[in-house]
C-alpha cells in the first residue's frame, strides 16, 4: 500500500491529506483482517490475496478523491478494483479455497469501495448519494441492536448482481462523462435497488427471527460473508 500511495504521489501529488486517509484506511484493513485471521487461525489463499490487492486499490482510490487528484486516474484505479472483483471469486472455486471469512472480506472491500465513490460523488451530485455508501454500514449497526438482524440467509446472486451495478454507476458519476440530471437518475435507480435488495433481506430475516439456528433463534450462527 506505501509503494501504491508512493507511485500515486509521484504521478499526482497526494498531499498529506491523501497519504494519512490512504494509509490510515490500509491500517485498519491491515488491523481488521489480521484479528479476524487470528480468531479462525486461517491465512489468506490465492483468492485472498487478489481480494487483499483490492482493498489497497479502494484504499488508493479514497487518497485520489481527498487530493482531488485526477479523475482519469482515479476512474483507472476504481476500474481495476472493480474488474478484479469478478477475479477472486472464481480463483476461490478454482483453487477450491472458498470460505465464510474470504466471502465477507471480498463483501467488505465491496461495501468500502462504494462508500468511497458515493462520498466523492456527493458534493457535486448530492447528499443523498452517501445513503449508497453508507447502507451497509448502517444494517451491521442495526444489527448491533436487533438479534434478529444477524447472521446470513444464503446467497442470492440478485445481490452481487446489485452490488455490480453500485459500482458501475459510481464510477460513471465520478468519472462526469454525463451532465448532472441523467447521473441523478442513474444513481436514484441504484439507491433504488439497494433498497430493494436490504429490504427483503431485512423482511426474509424478520420472518426466521426465533427459530433455532437461524438469525435470532435460539442458536444464532457465525456471521458469514456471501462472495
Amino acid at each position: 500500500m506505501l509503494a501504491l500511495l508512493a507511485v500515486l504521489d509521484g504521478l499526482t501529488g497526494l498531499g498529506v491529506r491523501g497519504w494519512c486517509v490512504g494509509a490510515g484506511a490500509a491500517a485498519v484493513i491491515a488491523l481488521l483482517l489480521g484479528r479476524a485471521l487470528r480468531r479462525r487461525s486461517a491465512t489468506l489463499g490465492p483468492a485472498d490475496r487478489i481480494t487483499l490487492l483490492r482493498a489497497d486499490l479502494a484504499c488508493a482510490v479514497a487518497a485520489l478523491a481527498v487530493s482531488d487528484g485526477p479523475v482519469a486516474l482515479l476512474v483507472v484505479v476504481a476500474v481495476v478494483a472493480l474488474v478484479l472483483d469478478g477475479v477472486d471469486g472464481r480463483v476461490a472455486r478454482r483453487t477450491r479455497t472458498v470460505s465464510a471469512l474470504g466471502a465477507r472480506f471480498d463483501m467488505e472491500v465491496d461495501a468500502f469501495l462504494i462508500l468511497v465513490l458515493s462520498a466523492d460523488v456527493a458534493p457535486r451530485v448530492g447528499w443523498w448519494v452517501l445513503l449508497i455508501g453508507a447502507a451497509r454500514y448502517l444494517l451491521l449497526g442495526a444489527a448491533r441492536l436487533l438479534p434478529w438482524l444477524r447472521g446470513e440467509l444464503p446467497p442470492r446472486p440478485w445481490c452481487k448482481v446489485v452490488a455490480v451495478v453500485q459500482g458501475v454507476v459510481l464510477v460513471v458519476a465520478v468519472s462526469t462523462v454525463l451532465p448532472v440530471v441523467p447521473t441523478r437518475l442513474a444513481l436514484a435507480v441504484a439507491l433504488a435497488l439497494l433498497a430493494e435488495s436490504f429490504g427483503r433481506e431485512v423482511r426474509d430475516k424478520w420472518r426466521l427471527r426465533g427459530r433455532p439456528g437461524e438469525p435470532g433463534g435460539a442458536q444464532e450462527p457465525a456471521m458469514v460473508g456471501r462472495g
